[in-house]
């Protein structure tokens, strides 16, 4: 990106590892100041963006100490539970998170954003495939992917907001042989660093005549059909 993001302050949830750790990461390397909040220990906002009143604490803290925001990417991941361990509580948690927390980060911010502003939201292929018992995880990948093209009409003129939908990806960058990698048309599982690439473009100019869009980022796995006994695929009961 040749530094295009030089003195540009980058917002990051979940930042603190995984997929959140390797977009901050890359984030610094080209040059912008980069503020993360995660709810685990480190040299970072520590914070449960489940509640409101972090929010605030969190927006007030990045507009002290920077006074506007350039990219934000909201990346923390809600809980995943089924719908037969999952409780009430803990679906609205996983809302909270998923969904309720990128929107007011988006509002709270929305008066404070640079020229080229850009929100990037991390939903999942779960957005539209599911394996059983993952209903709180799956219901707030969604509403983080529709939100993102309400958001981008809302703000039409302002800011661009994308949303990304990520697969498989192994957050300890480990290398998969056989069925694993295979099964997938690119021919291998993904890693953080995929998704943190395609982060850095949407936030680039390069990307300035995308805004509303969902890219899933998965290695063609949604795009191949399974049928029992079809290729090599088989149901085992």
């Amino acid at each position: 990106m040749q530094n295009e993001f030089k003195d540009k302050v980058a917002v990051i949830t979940g930042g603190a590892h995984g997929i959140g750790k390797a977009v901050a990461d890359a984030f610094s390397s080209e040059g912008a100041a980069v503020e993360i909040i995660d709810i685990a220990p480190g040299e970072h906002y520590i914070g449960d963006i489940g509640r409101k009143e972090t929010l605030e604490a969190f927006a007030a803290h990045v507009l002290e100490k920077h006074g506007h925001v350039d990219c934000l990417i909201n990346n923390a991941p809600p809980l995943m539970r089924g719908i037969s361990e999952c409780s009430y509580e803990d679906f609205q948690y996983a809302l909270s998170v998923g969904v309720t927390a990128p929107f007011y980060l988006c509002k709270l911010f929305s008066e404070h954003f640079g020229r080229g502003g850009v929100i990037i939201n991390i939903s999942s292929s779960r957005d539209r495939m599911s394996q059983p018992h993952t209903e709180s995880y799956t219901a707030a990948k969604g509403g983080i992917a529709a939100l993102t093209h309400a958001l981008a009409v809302s703000f039409s003129g302002k800011l661009r907001v994308n949303s990304i939908s990520p697969g498989w990806i192994d957050t300890g960058y480990r290398e998969y042989e056989g069925a694993d990698a295979l099964q997938q048309p690119s021919g291998r599982v993904g890693n953080p660093a995929d998704i943190a690439d395609m982060v850095l473009y949407l936030c680039s100019e390069k990307a300035g005549f995308i805004t509303g869009e969902n890219i899933c980022i998965d290695g063609g796995m949604t795009r191949q059909m399974i049928y029992h006994g079809d290729n090599g695929w088989r149901l085992e009961i």
